[in-house]
């Protein structure tokens, strides 16, 4: 503790009980046995270098933060230490790669350099693993199929709650009709989407209709019928069938019926509760056979064709997964017997993936299978009851939305600062305040001098905390200056430092807003993998967690895969600060193409992010960008609020004018910064950063220099 050496005022008298060796200052570290505790922002499977000089590697980035285990096969480090993308799993070639430092760069650069304009928080998809995540469900169903003899087909469903954005559903449908994959709809709003998008799909895709029902949706899913579209009214509630029963027969239409079973087999843990026999939807076995017999009654029997059931998201282990299906199945078996002309199995959804690359079925974060086995286990159970019960293999449908978005898209967002306390160094000037202590904050001084000349840390420690509470308690009564206290800070803070117990984790400040962007993590203390998409090449040398822009305690991230209070990060360059012109330091999180954005609000008037789709391409960086949206600007969002932005504008023009005698310009630079404040994102920009009236979705400019062509490919 070279700095604790002169910190203590050497008059001060030893306390009774001490003795001083020499004098009263504070020792040099070699009094303390063994010295200080190491630190370290490392924890395993990486160890920290034993040198500075030490090279780092992409490799150890990847290890560090377990991209390996969450990310394969779909994003790694490449070379220049950057987050890369292989939008095609496993068979992504190596100049298929994407960079999304690249794409951020051609995203935020301004139009005038060729880039898009954008402002970040941004997310950014990726619609070729959209279509490899679907087709490696497909196959993993198909080859389970094949290797068991199994006599039907899988075609599944994708949930548009999932994700309910225009292209994103658009995509499945295409990229799934040669699978005749549908999809799944939950409200009015949701089956009206899923009809008009699946028009353009495979005409024996399932449109499962779900969720609790009135009339109006009951009359849409049969008017779908109409429409020659596959739809199927599930019932959630028993005395939905008298309004299917009604109303086909005044449509003239006759249903396709399923029920939702509730099932005994349950998991635990938040995504567990929906599932068991008090689980919010589905109906008992005495429900399930009232439906039978009414159904028999109005000679509508052979309407009843699905069977759905739901254990519960994230399903750890195959384990549970075969207990609930087997038990599925036995329902299924026992609607056959009993005359229904049963034809689909939808095991709902469950299918999990790897937030925190752990492969373990005790983590709600994880699972301890893949896609092939999943299937296996669905296919060789249903196959198994069936074949004893001398049944039909059913089709076999799931509505496995979390697994096929979420790889998906990528939501990047940058740091714009950083803070951590900083240990004063202490000098003469500020000791001297120290004199001014009351006897009884002296008495804690001077036992301190003590403890730090006998190497006694925790000693140390607690007379340091216990005189800082002291000295607070004699400011608050007006006892105490503010020089004084600050001065105690400061000393309090060096013993801190030097026996290794200051919390030196920093926070860093991002432009995003967790409630809009990432609301899961606030709401239900979902984790998802977060890094840094650069500089992955390099050692990160400290620690932090990410505060958000919101005005509020909870607009924080905290808690990270593998049980982290916080996470290595690296030095932001020439601090960070967006008026400081240093280097940008760009973060992403991964794995949220499923529900984020969906759930996210307006908390404190924050938008949604900047959307740009992303599709691989054989240009010399490997992708072109297909379509660009624009986040809302702060007027977007207050339109939501049912304010009037035309009319406020007005409103503070008119102001601007009335006081404008001031101003050369008669107020009209107030009206335009006020206009660009409406037009504006309602995230942190650049000082330069100006409101560029531009079609976003149109060509790049040719002639914006160097620069921009080399980006002009880019843009399909």
């Amino acid at each position: 503790m070279p700095a604790l050496a002169y910190c203590v005022d050497a008059t001060a008298a030893p306390p009774p009980g001490y003795a001083f060796a020499g004098d009263s200052s504070l020792p040099s570290p070699d009094l303390f046995s063994g010295g200080p505790p190491e630190t370290t922002i490392f924890t395993s499977p990486v160890s920290a270098p034993t040198s500075e000089n030490l090279s780092w590697t992409p490799s150890l980035s990847s290890s560090l933060y377990k991209i390996d285990g969450w990310g394969a096969p779909y994003f790694s480090v490449n070379g220049s230490g950057n987050m890369a993308v292989r939008p095609y799993g496993t068979a992504t070639l190596p100049h298929q790669e994407i960079d999304l430092l690249k794409i951020v760069k051609k995203a935020s650069d301004p139009i005038s350099s060729g880039g898009l304009g954008l402002q970040l928080p941004l997310i950014v998809r990726f619609p070729d693993v959209l279509k490899n995540r679907l087709e490696s469900l497909q196959s993993a169903f198909d080859h389970a199929i094949q290797s068991q003899g199994y006599g039907s087909h899988y075609q599944g469903v994708f949930p548009v709650k999932c994700n309910q954005d225009r292209f994103v559903v658009e995509d499945i449908v295409k990229f799934g009709s040669p699978f005749r994959f549908g999809l799944e709809a939950g409200s009015k709003p949701e089956i009206l989407l899923a009809m008009s998008c699946l028009c353009k799909g495979n005409s024996d895709a399932l449109l499962v209709c779900n969720g609790f029902k009135d009339a109006e949706y009951i009359s849409l899913a049969l008017i779908a019928r109409k429409l020659a579209l596959n739809s199927v009214v599930v019932l959630e509630q028993e005395e939905e069938l008298d309004l299917v029963i009604d109303l086909s027969k005044r449509l003239f239409v006759r249903p396709v019926v399923g029920v939702r079973a509730k099932l005994r087999t349950k998991h635990s843990g938040h995504f567990g509760s929906t599932s068991g026999e008090k689980g919010k939807f589905g109906l008992t076995t005495t429900q399930i056979l009232r439906v039978v017999g009414k159904l028999k009654q109005h000679d509508m029997l052979d309407c009843l064709q699905l069977l759905h059931f739901h254990i519960g998201s994230q399903i750890p282990s195959t384990t549970l997964l075969a207990d609930g299906v087997g038990e599925a199945a036995q329902i299924y078996c026992e609607l056959v017997r009993l005359g229904a002309n049963m034809r689909v199995v939808d095991i709902g959804g469950g299918l999990g993936i790897d937030y925190d690359g752990s492969k373990s079925p005790d983590s709600g974060l994880s699972v301890a299978y893949e896609l092939d086995d999943y299937a296996s286990m669905v296919v060789d159970v249903i196959r198994s009851v069936c074949d004893r019960r001398s049944v039909k293999h059913p089709i076999l449908c799931s509505e496995s939305g979390r697994a096929i978005a979420s790889h998906h898209s990528v939501l990047i967002f940058e740091a714009v600062s950083a803070s951590t306390y900083e240990v004063p160094s202490m000098s003469s000037i500020e000791l001297q305040y120290l004199d001014g202590l009351t006897d009884d904050a002296r008495l804690d001084y001077q036992n301190l001098s003590a403890a730090a000349c006998m190497g006694e840390y925790k000693t140390c420690l607690l007379y340091a905390d216990q005189l800082k509470q002291r000295c607070i308690e004699k400011f608050k009564d007006g006892c105490l200056g503010m020089e004084q206290l600050a001065a105690v800070d400061g000393l309090c803070a060096l013993i801190s430092k030097a026996v290794g117990e200051l919390d030196s984790v920093r926070s860093y400040h991002v432009n995003l807003s967790i409630f809009t962007s990432i609301p899961d993590f606030w709401g239900i203390d979902q984790l998802f993998p977060i890094v840094p998409i650069h500089r992955l090449d390099q050692r990160p040398s400290v620690r932090g967690i990410l505060s958000d822009l919101t005005c509020d305690s909870d607009g924080k991230i905290d808690k990270f895969i593998g049980g982290e209070s916080s996470l290595p990060l690296h030095e932001m360059e020439g601090n960070g600060n967006l008026s400081g012109g240093g280097g940008r330091y760009y973060l992403g999180m991964f794995l949220g193409g499923a529900y984020e954005e969906a759930l996210g609000g307006v908390h404190n008037l924050f938008g949604g992010p900047s959307v740009i789709r992303v599709m691989q391409s054989d240009g010399p960086h490997s992708f072109a960008v297909t379509r660009t949206v624009p986040g809302p600007s702060s007027g977007d969002i207050l339109r939501v609020m049912q304010y009037e932005p035309e009319l406020m504008f007005e409103t503070l023009k008119h102001r601007a004018e009335e006081f404008g005698q001031e101003d050369d310009d008669g107020g009209e630079g107030i009206a335009n910064s006020l206009a660009m404040s409406f037009r504006n994102m309602p995230y942190l920009g650049s000082p330069s950063s100006c409101f560029n009236d531009t079609d976003y979705n149109g060509a790049v400019d040719s002639g914006a220099g160097d620069d921009a062509e080399q980006w002009t490919y880019c843009y399909a």
